[in-house]
Protein backbone atom coordinates (compact mmCIF):
# COMPACT_ATOMS: atom_id res chain seq x y z
CA UNK A 1 0.00 0.00 0.00
CA UNK A 2 1.68 3.38 -0.81
CA UNK A 3 1.95 6.13 1.92
CA UNK A 4 0.94 9.53 1.70
CA UNK A 5 3.02 12.25 0.83
CA UNK A 6 2.74 13.41 4.13
CA UNK A 7 3.79 9.58 5.62
CA UNK A 8 6.43 9.63 2.75
CA UNK A 9 8.63 12.79 4.06
CA UNK A 10 7.96 11.28 7.75
CA UNK A 11 9.60 8.37 6.75
CA UNK A 12 12.73 10.59 4.62
CA UNK A 13 13.12 12.52 8.10
CA UNK A 14 13.20 9.71 10.51
CA UNK A 15 15.98 8.10 8.22
CA UNK A 16 18.03 10.64 7.78
CA UNK A 17 17.72 12.03 11.39
CA UNK A 18 19.00 8.45 12.54
CA UNK A 19 21.42 8.12 10.31
CA UNK A 20 23.03 11.47 11.72
CA UNK A 21 22.55 10.13 15.10
CA UNK A 22 24.64 7.47 14.32
CA UNK A 23 27.49 9.60 13.09
CA UNK A 24 26.52 7.34 9.44
CA UNK A 25 27.69 9.07 6.01
CA UNK A 26 25.39 9.96 3.15
CA UNK A 27 26.11 10.11 -0.26
CA UNK A 28 24.18 12.18 -2.39
CA UNK A 29 24.24 11.58 -6.22
CA UNK A 30 22.11 14.04 -8.74
CA UNK A 31 21.62 14.78 -12.52
CA UNK A 32 23.75 17.22 -14.30
CA UNK A 33 20.63 19.57 -15.87
CA UNK A 34 19.34 22.56 -13.61
CA UNK A 35 16.69 20.53 -11.70
CA UNK A 36 19.63 18.02 -10.94
CA UNK A 37 21.98 20.35 -9.77
CA UNK A 38 19.57 22.12 -7.46
CA UNK A 39 17.87 19.48 -6.04
CA UNK A 40 21.08 17.98 -4.95
CA UNK A 41 21.83 21.24 -3.49
CA UNK A 42 18.63 21.78 -1.73
CA UNK A 43 19.33 18.56 -0.29
CA UNK A 44 23.16 18.76 0.33
CA UNK A 45 22.52 21.95 1.99
CA UNK A 46 19.85 21.09 4.59
CA UNK A 47 21.80 17.63 5.12
CA UNK A 48 24.82 19.78 6.42
CA UNK A 49 22.80 22.21 8.18
CA UNK A 50 21.33 19.40 10.24
CA UNK A 51 24.78 18.19 10.55
CA UNK A 52 25.45 15.23 8.69
CA UNK A 53 28.34 13.47 7.59
CA UNK A 54 27.98 14.29 3.48
CA UNK A 55 29.23 14.52 0.36
CA UNK A 56 27.61 14.75 -3.61
CA UNK A 57 28.63 13.96 -7.18
CA UNK A 58 26.51 14.23 -10.44
CA UNK A 59 26.08 11.89 -13.22
CA UNK A 60 24.88 12.55 -16.68
CA UNK A 61 22.25 9.33 -16.66
CA UNK A 62 21.02 5.95 -14.32
CA UNK A 63 22.39 2.90 -14.93
CA UNK A 64 22.92 -0.70 -13.88
CA UNK A 65 26.78 0.91 -14.28
CA UNK A 66 25.82 3.61 -11.90
CA UNK A 67 24.09 1.28 -9.17
CA UNK A 68 26.66 -1.25 -9.44
CA UNK A 69 29.33 1.31 -8.49
CA UNK A 70 27.37 1.66 -5.15
CA UNK A 71 28.66 -2.01 -3.99
CA UNK A 72 32.15 -0.41 -3.90
CA UNK A 73 31.20 3.24 -2.45
CA UNK A 74 32.08 3.65 1.51
CA UNK A 75 28.86 5.80 2.17
CA UNK A 76 26.60 4.51 4.79
CA UNK A 77 23.46 5.31 3.08
CA UNK A 78 22.62 6.62 -0.50
CA UNK A 79 20.21 9.96 -1.68
CA UNK A 80 19.26 9.91 -5.70
CA UNK A 81 17.59 13.53 -6.91
CA UNK A 82 16.21 13.59 -10.17
CA UNK A 83 17.49 9.94 -11.40
CA UNK A 84 16.74 6.52 -10.50
CA UNK A 85 13.40 6.43 -11.83
CA UNK A 86 13.32 2.33 -12.70
CA UNK A 87 16.09 1.10 -10.84
CA UNK A 88 14.26 0.01 -7.12
CA UNK A 89 14.70 -3.48 -7.58
CA UNK A 90 18.36 -3.32 -8.18
CA UNK A 91 18.70 -0.61 -5.63
CA UNK A 92 17.19 -3.07 -3.32
CA UNK A 93 19.55 -5.97 -4.74
CA UNK A 94 22.79 -3.88 -4.52
CA UNK A 95 22.00 -1.40 -1.22
CA UNK A 96 19.35 -2.98 0.57
CA UNK A 97 16.94 -0.80 2.73
CA UNK A 98 19.91 1.89 2.58
CA UNK A 99 18.92 4.04 -0.28
CA UNK A 100 15.64 6.87 -1.16
CA UNK A 101 15.50 8.19 -4.35
CA UNK A 102 13.61 11.88 -4.66
CA UNK A 103 11.96 12.32 -8.21
CA UNK A 104 9.52 13.51 -9.96
CA UNK A 105 9.61 11.15 -13.40
CA UNK A 106 6.72 9.08 -14.78
CA UNK A 107 7.54 5.26 -12.91
CA UNK A 108 6.11 2.10 -13.46
CA UNK A 109 3.30 0.36 -11.25
CA UNK A 110 5.80 -1.82 -9.55
CA UNK A 111 7.89 1.11 -7.97
CA UNK A 112 4.71 2.70 -6.75
CA UNK A 113 4.81 0.35 -3.29
CA UNK A 114 8.56 0.71 -2.62
CA UNK A 115 8.70 2.92 0.39
CA UNK A 116 12.63 3.93 -0.63
CA UNK A 117 10.61 5.70 -4.14
CA UNK A 118 9.66 9.03 -3.16
CA UNK A 119 7.98 10.14 -6.44
CA UNK A 120 5.96 12.97 -6.99
CA UNK A 121 3.43 10.16 -9.65
CA UNK A 122 3.13 8.53 -6.25
CA UNK A 123 1.39 10.73 -4.32
CA UNK A 124 -1.35 11.94 -7.45
CA UNK A 125 1.28 15.05 -8.15
CA UNK A 126 2.08 15.93 -12.15
CA UNK A 127 5.61 15.28 -11.95
CA UNK A 128 5.69 16.85 -15.42
CA UNK A 129 4.26 20.65 -14.62
CA UNK A 130 3.39 20.05 -10.89
CA UNK A 131 6.67 19.58 -9.36
CA UNK A 132 9.84 18.74 -10.24
CA UNK A 133 12.81 16.96 -8.43
CA UNK A 134 14.23 20.19 -6.75
CA UNK A 135 10.43 20.81 -5.06
CA UNK A 136 10.56 17.04 -4.31
CA UNK A 137 14.08 18.15 -2.58
CA UNK A 138 12.67 21.18 -1.56
CA UNK A 139 9.69 19.29 0.57
CA UNK A 140 12.15 16.51 1.93
CA UNK A 141 14.19 19.12 3.41
CA UNK A 142 11.29 21.37 5.03
CA UNK A 143 10.16 17.89 6.54
CA UNK A 144 13.81 17.69 8.18
CA UNK A 145 13.66 21.02 9.71
CA UNK A 146 11.07 23.89 8.32
CA UNK A 147 13.91 26.60 8.52
CA UNK A 148 15.03 25.50 5.67
CA UNK A 149 12.13 27.18 3.80
CA UNK A 150 14.25 29.63 2.24
CA UNK A 151 15.48 26.98 0.22
CA UNK A 152 12.26 27.61 -1.44
CA UNK A 153 14.34 30.36 -3.88
CA UNK A 154 16.40 27.25 -5.40
CA UNK A 155 13.41 25.18 -5.96
CA UNK A 156 11.89 27.87 -7.72
CA UNK A 157 14.82 28.07 -9.72
CA UNK A 158 14.64 24.25 -10.82
CA UNK A 159 10.86 24.46 -11.66
CA UNK A 160 11.97 27.33 -14.21
CA UNK A 161 15.07 24.88 -15.11
CA UNK A 162 13.22 22.05 -15.78
CA UNK A 163 10.50 24.33 -18.06
CA UNK A 164 7.44 23.73 -15.44
CA UNK A 165 5.76 27.34 -16.19
CA UNK A 166 3.19 26.01 -18.09
CA UNK A 167 0.58 27.14 -16.19
CA UNK A 168 -1.34 30.96 -18.08
CA UNK A 169 1.44 33.20 -18.92
CA UNK A 170 3.97 30.91 -17.80
CA UNK A 171 2.73 30.68 -14.47
CA UNK A 172 3.20 27.24 -12.25
CA UNK A 173 1.08 25.21 -10.94
CA UNK A 174 0.46 22.14 -8.21
CA UNK A 175 3.07 22.05 -5.42
CA UNK A 176 5.30 24.56 -7.90
CA UNK A 177 2.71 27.65 -7.32
CA UNK A 178 2.72 26.81 -3.36
CA UNK A 179 6.59 26.58 -3.88
CA UNK A 180 6.86 29.50 -5.25
CA UNK A 181 4.78 31.67 -2.91
CA UNK A 182 6.92 30.64 0.09
CA UNK A 183 9.40 32.06 -1.70
CA UNK A 184 7.80 35.24 -2.54
CA UNK A 185 6.01 35.69 0.98
CA UNK A 186 9.88 35.95 2.27
CA UNK A 187 10.98 38.22 0.56
CA UNK A 188 13.42 35.84 -1.46
CA UNK A 189 11.40 36.50 -4.87
CA UNK A 190 8.91 38.72 -6.92
CA UNK A 191 6.93 37.63 -9.45
CA UNK A 192 5.12 39.54 -12.14
CA UNK A 193 3.91 39.65 -15.47
CA UNK A 194 6.72 40.97 -18.06
CA UNK A 195 8.31 40.51 -21.36
CA UNK A 196 10.18 36.98 -21.12
CA UNK A 197 13.76 38.40 -23.19
CA UNK A 198 16.80 36.48 -22.34
CA UNK A 199 19.11 38.49 -20.43
CA UNK A 200 16.63 40.66 -18.80
CA UNK A 201 19.37 41.75 -16.08
CA UNK A 202 22.07 41.79 -18.14
CA UNK A 203 21.74 41.92 -21.35
CA UNK A 204 21.72 45.19 -23.90
CA UNK A 205 18.06 45.30 -25.15
CA UNK A 206 19.30 44.11 -29.10
CA UNK A 207 21.31 41.11 -27.51
CA UNK A 208 18.78 40.30 -25.02
CA UNK A 209 16.06 40.29 -28.02
CA UNK A 210 18.57 38.76 -30.59
CA UNK A 211 19.61 35.92 -27.80
CA UNK A 212 15.70 35.28 -27.01
CA UNK A 213 14.52 31.37 -28.46
CA UNK A 214 11.75 30.14 -27.00
CA UNK A 215 10.26 31.17 -28.82
CA UNK A 216 12.02 30.98 -31.46
CA UNK A 217 11.38 34.05 -34.35
CA UNK A 218 12.69 33.76 -37.70
CA UNK A 219 14.65 36.72 -38.80
CA UNK A 220 15.30 37.86 -35.03
CA UNK A 221 16.61 35.41 -33.26
CA UNK A 222 19.94 35.14 -33.15
CA UNK A 223 20.08 38.47 -35.86
CA UNK A 224 21.32 41.10 -33.73
CA UNK A 225 21.50 43.30 -36.99
CA UNK A 226 17.84 42.84 -37.30
CA UNK A 227 16.82 43.19 -33.58
CA UNK A 228 18.78 46.70 -33.27
CA UNK A 229 16.75 47.88 -36.60
CA UNK A 230 13.71 46.65 -35.38
CA UNK A 231 14.41 48.84 -31.55
CA UNK A 232 15.56 51.65 -33.47
CA UNK A 233 12.40 51.81 -35.33
CA UNK A 234 10.44 51.27 -32.60
CA UNK A 235 11.37 54.51 -30.70
CA UNK A 236 12.51 53.53 -27.22
CA UNK A 237 15.63 55.00 -25.92
CA UNK A 238 18.35 52.17 -26.15
CA UNK A 239 21.26 53.51 -24.49
CA UNK A 240 21.11 55.89 -21.02
CA UNK A 241 24.18 57.62 -20.05
CA UNK A 242 26.64 55.72 -22.59
CA UNK A 243 25.57 52.39 -21.69
CA UNK A 244 22.93 49.84 -22.79
CA UNK A 245 19.63 49.93 -21.09
CA UNK A 246 18.68 45.90 -20.37
CA UNK A 247 15.01 44.65 -20.56
CA UNK A 248 14.53 44.80 -16.81
CA UNK A 249 15.08 48.93 -17.18
CA UNK A 250 12.18 49.56 -19.40
CA UNK A 251 8.81 50.85 -18.10
CA UNK A 252 4.90 49.73 -19.46
CA UNK A 253 4.76 51.94 -22.72
CA UNK A 254 8.07 51.01 -23.63
CA UNK A 255 7.63 47.67 -23.67
CA UNK A 256 4.31 48.13 -25.62
CA UNK A 257 6.33 49.37 -27.94
CA UNK A 258 8.64 46.83 -28.32
CA UNK A 259 5.26 44.01 -28.80
CA UNK A 260 3.56 46.56 -31.45
CA UNK A 261 7.39 46.13 -33.23
CA UNK A 262 7.58 42.44 -33.08
CA UNK A 263 3.82 41.79 -34.11
CA UNK A 264 4.45 44.12 -37.02
CA UNK A 265 7.78 42.48 -38.31
CA UNK A 266 6.07 39.50 -37.72
CA UNK A 267 3.22 40.40 -39.70
CA UNK A 268 0.65 38.32 -37.94
CA UNK A 269 2.11 35.18 -39.28
CA UNK A 270 2.64 33.08 -36.02
CA UNK A 271 1.86 36.56 -33.50
CA UNK A 272 -0.59 34.94 -31.42
CA UNK A 273 1.78 32.16 -30.82
CA UNK A 274 4.85 34.21 -30.34
CA UNK A 275 3.26 36.52 -28.00
CA UNK A 276 1.59 34.11 -25.56
CA UNK A 277 5.71 32.58 -25.76
CA UNK A 278 7.05 36.26 -24.98
CA UNK A 279 4.96 37.71 -22.66
CA UNK A 280 4.35 35.99 -18.65
CA UNK A 281 5.52 36.03 -15.73
CA UNK A 282 9.07 36.76 -14.49
CA UNK A 283 10.46 35.51 -11.24
CA UNK A 284 12.92 37.75 -10.04
CA UNK A 285 15.32 37.54 -6.99
CA UNK A 286 15.77 40.63 -5.31
CA UNK A 287 18.73 39.61 -3.22
CA UNK A 288 21.06 39.33 -5.92
CA UNK A 289 22.81 42.23 -7.25
CA UNK A 290 20.86 44.41 -10.05
CA UNK A 291 22.50 43.32 -13.66
CA UNK A 292 23.58 40.02 -12.14
CA UNK A 293 22.67 37.09 -14.18
CA UNK A 294 21.37 35.01 -10.89
CA UNK A 295 18.97 38.19 -10.19
CA UNK A 296 16.39 36.59 -13.31
CA UNK A 297 14.86 33.16 -12.02
CA UNK A 298 15.24 31.77 -15.94
CA UNK A 299 18.66 33.22 -16.61
CA UNK A 300 19.79 31.24 -13.81
CA UNK A 301 18.71 28.57 -14.86
CA UNK A 302 20.18 28.27 -17.91
CA UNK A 303 23.40 28.97 -16.28
CA UNK A 304 23.07 25.65 -14.06
CA UNK A 305 22.16 23.85 -17.23
CA UNK A 306 25.21 25.68 -18.92
CA UNK A 307 27.78 24.25 -16.22
CA UNK A 308 25.95 21.08 -16.47
CA UNK A 309 26.20 20.66 -20.04
CA UNK A 310 29.65 21.34 -20.31
CA UNK A 311 30.95 19.35 -17.82
CA UNK A 312 31.72 21.80 -15.12
CA UNK A 313 28.42 21.16 -12.36
CA UNK A 314 30.26 21.56 -9.66
CA UNK A 315 30.55 25.35 -10.90
CA UNK A 316 26.58 25.11 -10.70
CA UNK A 317 26.04 23.49 -7.99
CA UNK A 318 28.23 25.99 -5.64
CA UNK A 319 26.64 28.66 -6.65
CA UNK A 320 23.23 27.27 -5.71
CA UNK A 321 24.86 26.10 -2.40
CA UNK A 322 25.73 29.98 -1.98
CA UNK A 323 29.05 30.96 -3.00
CA UNK A 324 28.89 34.60 -5.03
CA UNK A 325 32.46 34.58 -5.57
CA UNK A 326 34.87 33.98 -7.88
CA UNK A 327 32.68 30.82 -8.43
CA UNK A 328 30.17 33.40 -9.65
CA UNK A 329 32.40 35.04 -12.53
CA UNK A 330 33.37 31.16 -13.66
CA UNK A 331 29.61 30.51 -14.27
CA UNK A 332 29.59 33.40 -16.71
CA UNK A 333 32.20 32.65 -18.67
CA UNK A 334 29.83 29.12 -19.11
CA UNK A 335 26.95 30.51 -19.50
CA UNK A 336 28.55 32.71 -22.26
CA UNK A 337 30.43 29.63 -23.68
CA UNK A 338 27.09 27.83 -23.50
CA UNK A 339 25.32 29.91 -25.62
CA UNK A 340 27.60 30.03 -28.24
CA UNK A 341 27.85 26.68 -28.65
CA UNK A 342 23.90 26.23 -28.91
CA UNK A 343 23.77 28.83 -31.79
CA UNK A 344 26.46 26.77 -33.32
CA UNK A 345 24.91 23.76 -33.19
CA UNK A 346 21.35 25.08 -34.50
CA UNK A 347 23.23 26.92 -37.01
CA UNK A 348 24.77 23.67 -38.63
CA UNK A 349 21.16 21.47 -38.30
CA UNK A 350 19.59 24.72 -40.48
CA UNK A 351 21.76 24.65 -42.83
CA UNK A 352 22.32 21.05 -43.68
CA UNK A 353 18.21 20.32 -44.30
CA UNK A 354 19.24 16.08 -44.77
CA UNK A 355 19.32 16.17 -40.92
CA UNK A 356 15.94 16.72 -40.75
CA UNK A 357 12.91 15.29 -42.28
CA UNK A 358 9.14 16.29 -41.56
CA UNK A 359 5.88 15.03 -41.42
CA UNK A 360 2.21 16.32 -40.32
CA UNK A 361 2.71 15.22 -36.82
CA UNK A 362 6.66 15.07 -36.44
CA UNK A 363 9.96 16.25 -36.58
CA UNK A 364 12.92 13.93 -36.97
CA UNK A 365 16.28 15.46 -36.42
CA UNK A 366 20.03 13.59 -36.99
CA UNK A 367 22.28 15.68 -34.45
CA UNK A 368 25.03 12.80 -35.47
CA UNK A 369 28.75 13.83 -34.71
CA UNK A 370 27.27 17.49 -34.23
CA UNK A 371 25.53 17.59 -31.19
CA UNK A 372 26.82 16.46 -28.17
CA UNK A 373 25.17 13.94 -25.93
CA UNK A 374 25.04 16.42 -23.06
CA UNK A 375 23.26 19.12 -25.04
CA UNK A 376 20.21 16.64 -27.06
CA UNK A 377 17.44 18.27 -24.40
CA UNK A 378 18.65 21.71 -25.24
CA UNK A 379 18.89 21.12 -28.99
CA UNK A 380 15.50 19.57 -29.19
CA UNK A 381 13.63 22.23 -26.49
CA UNK A 382 14.72 24.87 -29.16
CA UNK A 383 13.51 22.65 -32.14
CA UNK A 384 10.40 22.63 -30.53
CA UNK A 385 10.30 25.83 -29.57
CA UNK A 386 10.09 27.51 -32.88
CA UNK A 387 6.37 28.43 -34.18
CA UNK A 388 6.63 27.19 -37.83
CA UNK A 389 7.03 23.26 -35.55
CA UNK A 390 3.93 24.12 -33.50
CA UNK A 391 1.79 21.35 -32.96
CA UNK A 392 4.42 18.27 -33.53
CA UNK A 393 6.58 16.23 -31.92
CA UNK A 394 10.57 16.69 -32.17
CA UNK A 395 12.83 13.76 -31.80
CA UNK A 396 16.14 14.25 -31.64
CA UNK A 397 18.86 12.00 -31.71
CA UNK A 398 23.32 12.21 -31.24
CA UNK A 399 25.62 9.34 -30.68
CA UNK A 400 26.28 8.87 -26.77
CA UNK A 401 29.59 6.83 -24.95
CA UNK A 402 30.60 3.32 -25.70
CA UNK A 403 28.63 2.82 -29.22
CA UNK A 404 25.07 4.43 -28.33
CA UNK A 405 22.83 6.39 -29.61
CA UNK A 406 20.78 8.99 -27.23
CA UNK A 407 17.19 10.23 -28.10
CA UNK A 408 15.76 13.80 -27.04
CA UNK A 409 11.75 13.81 -27.83
CA UNK A 410 9.63 16.84 -27.12
CA UNK A 411 6.08 18.19 -27.77
CA UNK A 412 5.83 21.38 -29.52
CA UNK A 413 4.04 24.28 -27.97
CA UNK A 414 0.57 23.33 -29.47
CA UNK A 415 0.82 19.92 -29.48
CA UNK A 416 -2.00 17.75 -29.23
CA UNK A 417 -0.90 14.61 -29.42
CA UNK A 418 -2.26 11.47 -27.09
CA UNK A 419 0.99 9.84 -26.88
CA UNK A 420 2.93 9.69 -23.97
CA UNK A 421 6.01 10.83 -24.22
CA UNK A 422 8.12 9.02 -21.40
CA UNK A 423 5.83 5.53 -22.60
CA UNK A 424 6.80 5.63 -26.11
CA UNK A 425 10.34 6.21 -25.28
CA UNK A 426 10.61 3.38 -22.09
CA UNK A 427 8.57 1.03 -23.99
CA UNK A 428 10.66 1.30 -27.36
CA UNK A 429 13.95 1.40 -25.28
CA UNK A 430 13.33 -1.56 -23.51
CA UNK A 431 12.47 -3.56 -27.05
CA UNK A 432 15.74 -3.07 -27.68
CA UNK A 433 17.97 -3.92 -24.51
CA UNK A 434 18.15 -0.31 -23.42
CA UNK A 435 16.46 2.35 -20.93
CA UNK A 436 14.34 5.55 -21.27
CA UNK A 437 11.79 7.71 -19.29
CA UNK A 438 10.87 11.15 -18.46
CA UNK A 439 7.86 13.30 -18.73
CA UNK A 440 4.46 13.16 -21.27
CA UNK A 441 5.66 16.06 -23.21
CA UNK A 442 9.79 15.42 -22.76
CA UNK A 443 11.60 12.33 -22.40
CA UNK A 444 14.53 10.52 -24.08
CA UNK A 445 16.16 6.92 -24.58
CA UNK A 446 19.73 5.13 -25.12
CA UNK A 447 20.14 2.04 -26.84
CA UNK A 448 23.08 0.56 -28.77
CA UNK A 449 24.21 1.64 -32.25
CA UNK A 450 23.11 -1.64 -33.31
CA UNK A 451 19.29 -1.03 -32.93
CA UNK A 452 19.04 1.61 -34.61
CA UNK A 453 17.33 1.19 -37.08
CA UNK A 454 14.74 -1.08 -35.32
CA UNK A 455 14.01 1.69 -32.65
CA UNK A 456 13.47 4.14 -35.93
CA UNK A 457 11.17 1.61 -37.18
CA UNK A 458 9.50 1.66 -33.77
CA UNK A 459 9.66 5.11 -34.03
CA UNK A 460 7.72 5.34 -37.62
CA UNK A 461 4.94 3.55 -36.68
CA UNK A 462 3.91 4.94 -33.08
CA UNK A 463 5.13 8.41 -34.06
CA UNK A 464 5.32 9.42 -37.34
CA UNK A 465 2.06 7.42 -38.53
CA UNK A 466 0.01 8.50 -35.40
CA UNK A 467 -1.09 11.27 -37.67
CA UNK A 468 -5.37 10.13 -37.74
CA UNK A 469 -5.63 7.99 -34.15
CA UNK A 470 -2.86 9.85 -32.17
CA UNK A 471 -2.31 13.45 -33.16
CA UNK A 472 -4.61 16.07 -34.29
CA UNK A 473 -3.71 19.64 -35.05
Amino acid sequence: MTKSFDDSLSYFKDKVSELIKNKKSISVTTHIDCDGLTSGSIITKALIRAGANCTVRTSKEFSKKVVESFKTDSRDFHIVTDLGGGFAKELDQVLGDNWIVLDHHQISEEEMDNQNVINAWKYGIDGGVEICAGGMAYLASMALDERNSDLSAIAVVSALGDRQDQGERKSFTGKNFEIANIAKEEGLVDIDLDLLLVGRETRSLPDALAFTSQPFIEGLTWNRDMCLSLLNSSGIKLKEDGRWRVPAELNGDEKKQVIEAITKFTSGKNATEIMSELIGYTYTFPREDKRSFLRDGREFSTMLNSCGRINRSGVGMAVCMGDRNKILREGETILTEYRKMIREYMNILTNERWRISESDTCIMVNGENIVPETMTGTISSLIAGSPKNSGKIVILRTNGEENTIKFSSRKSFGCKSKINLSDLMRTGAEKFDGIGGGHNAAAGAKITKDKLDGFLNYLEINVINMSSSGNSR
